[in-house]
């Protein structure tokens, strides 16, 4: 941990010597070159306390009490504008600064027993020094400071790199830890010292104007009106996004190399959990050698792409083996399901313990109902649970949402009467069982013994043969006859063609794939884009980017994919929306049509993931929406 925490600190160091600062970088100076003498430090601890509460708290906050999440950006830039009109007007200044200081001065007194008090009013006399406007009554200018840096926090925190966003938590979803805090807060403080240095610059070099303070003060305020404005108009994101899309990379991200390093991962998978647990004990568990005609986790049963694998269709001398038992290692005590919401499919919706299920064999499986990978093993969960559930198999479907929609309690319902998912499933909003485990994959499934033992682990899709004869292995552990009769499942594979990875359309997560350039949150005009790159996209006209999603405005989505089949995460909320589907440049027909296209439109309801695409084999093809004003579309993935 005080690894990652170093590499945050310098990661937010070089953060503020980037480009991405240049927008807030003229109201940090103009701001830091007036008032009184420890102006500069309120700013500093305004910043680091406000970036830290934007990229690990405020998401808790904007979900608990249902508010947009530009509500905060638009308040911290409307005060940015205000302070810079009040320093239009010194007499004016001079008394805001005067009040604020005092109140920061009875804080810091309630807190230091006076001491704090006796400070601010040493302090007073010097900042009257400098603005020549009322001695004492300005104050030292730290409690001004602390409300500039307070509101510049909120708006530099999209400037974030890959380290933090690492860490931070980008949906409600997530846990809060004292580890992304820790790692939240050393990057915002590395980001407000190298500007704390800037504006100790700025101040020396202002220094010959004193006699002029006066006119200094009203330009400087100047300075916060225009860009305070220019925020208020999301300039400051598109310039952003031009500078990442035209700039070489080590100016954009001057860390990137330091972020990349094999260090920084190793530290990110530690603050995650994704070091311990269950999970990482099976996997070390799985690290060996394989026997003959074993698959490996993750793999096909059958490699075929023709959308049907038999878990059964095994080959005889991979029964003949299954007869004899797999020798299956004790992997650690499962744990239990804690700090869940919502049962489905239980008696009376009462919650289900691994303590009441002991003597039964249990099959734990984390899943979402957004998620293809996930979708594309129901089938062989539902075939396991109607052959064995009489045998003594318990399947528990542990919903763990990936979005902030998959936590709606009549979302998930839907999805399991849509799937005809019949064993019990729960909800897992808060990630609380997902952490025990140390769960880090959608779909993970956790094999556990009539003891109440883990003994197998899998992530990922595939290897249904193997997993059917686990949970065989451990049914006649458990002294149960299960007989020689095997199920016959027919679930979609996928293809393995596939060159498009998953691709995120919400700013927390775009990655690098996209020809606009960096995405971050706001409105945007993205013009004309050109056509993308393979396994590229590329946003034209106007959309709405969120930190989860982005939203049409009239604008279009472009996609260069290497796919068979083509999957996109939408919602429509308010009501039904259509969205046009070409491919090719041409409307998409019903022979290459997904499931959910119909005569080339796609008319979006419920909040969940939408087949667009089904080719006869994969291939490289240019794929375009045109969706309503309104429509919400989340990631891609692919088949």
């Amino acid at each position: 941990m005080a690894l990652l925490i170093l590499f945050g600190f310098l990661a937010g160091a070089g953060t503020a010597l980037s480009p991405c600062v240049l927008p807030v970088l003229p109201i940090v100076l103009a701001a830091g070159a007036t008032g009184g003498r420890r102006r500069p430090l309120g700013i500093l601890v305004g910043l680091t306390a406000s970036f830290t509460f934007a990229t690990v708290a405020l998401v808790y906050v904007l979900s608990a009490l249902g508010l947009p999440d530009t509500l905060l950006r638009t308040l911290a830039i409307v005060v940015l504008l205000a302070f810079g009109a009040i320093l239009l007007v010194p007499p004016l200044s001079a008394r805001v600064e005067g009040w604020l200081s005092r109140v920061a001065g009875r804080v810091s007194a309630a807190g230091s027993g006076g001491a704090g008090a006796s400070r601010s009013a040493a302090g007073g006399g010097a900042a009257g020094e400098s603005g020549g406007a009322g001695g004492a009554r300005r104050g030292d200018g730290f409690g001004s400071g602390l409300l500039v840096g307070a509101s510049l926090g909120l708006v530099y925190a999209p400037c974030a790199g890959p380290v933090l966003a690492g860490v931070i938590t980008v949906s409600a979803a997530q846990p809060f830890t004292a580890g992304r805090l820790a790692v939240a807060l050393a990057y915002g403080l590395g980001s407000a010292l190298v500007l704390y240095a800037l504006m100790l610059g700025g101040r020396r070099l202002t220094a010959p104007l004193a006699r002029s303070s006066g006119k200094l003060q009203i330009a400087m305020g100047a300075v916060m009106v225009v860009f305070a404005l220019a925020m208020l108009n999301d300039y400051d994101l598109r310039f952003q996004s031009a500078i990442a899309k035209d700039l070489p990379a080590f100016l954009v991200n001057p860390t990137g190399g330091l972020e990349k390093t094999r260090a920084a991962s190793d530290a990110l998978a530690d603050v995650r959990g994704g070091e311990g647990g269950i999970a990482a004990a099976a996997l070390r568990a799985q690290d060996r050698p394989q026997a003959p005609g074993e698959s490996g986790a993750g793999g096909d049963d059958d490699g075929k792409d023709d959308g049907t694998s038999g878990a059964g269709s095994g080959s005889n001398a991979t029964h003949a083996a299954a007869e004899a038992r797999l020798d299956l290692p004790v992997i650690g005590d499962a744990p239990d399901f804690v700090g869940t919401q919502k049962w489905f499919n239980t008696p009376g919706g009462e919650p289900l313990s691994l303590a009441g299920l002991r003597g039964r064999v249990v099959l734990v499986d984390f899943w979402t109902y957004s998620c293809i990978n996930c979708l594309r093993t129901l089938p062989y969960l539902e075939a396991w649970d109607a052959r064995y559930r009489s045998d003594g198999l318990t399947i528990v479907g542990v919903h763990t949402p990936e979005f902030p929609f998959e936590k709606d309690p009549g979302n998930v319902a839907d999805a399991i009467a849509r799937e005809g998912i019949r064993y019990p499933v729960v909800q897992d909003n808060d990630t609380a069982t997902w952490t025990a485990y140390g769960n880090q994959y959608w779909p993970a499934e956790y094999f556990i013994d009539e003891k109440g033992r883990v003994r197998y682990a899998h992530f990922g899709e595939g290897d249904y043969g193997r997993k059917e004869e686990v949970i065989r292995t451990l049914l006649a552990e458990a002294g149960r006859d299960v007989g020689s009769a095997r199920v016959r499942a027919h679930g979609i594979t996928a293809s393995r063609q596939v060159t498009t990875p998953e691709s995120y359309l919400g700013a927390a997560r775009a990655g690098e794939g996209f020809m606009n350039g960096a995405i971050l949150p706001g409105q945007h005009d993205y013009g004309r884009s050109k056509p993308p790159s393979p396994d590229q996209l590329a946003y034209s006209g106007e959309w709405k980017i969120s930190e989860e999603n982005a939203t049409a405005e009239g604008g279009s989505l472009d996609l260069n994919f290497g796919a068979r089949r083509v999957y996109l995460v939408l919602g429509s909320p308010g009501g039904s929306r259509r969205m046009r589907v070409l491919l090719d440049g041409r409307p998409l027909t019903a022979r290459f049509a997904g499931s959910d296209v119909h005569d080339g439109v796609v008319t979006v309801t419920g909040q969940r993931l939408y087949e667009l695409v089904d080719l006869p084999q994969a291939g490289r093809h240019l794929l375009r929406l045109e969706p309503d004003r309104g429509v919400d579309a989340y990631a891609f993935t692919f088949g």
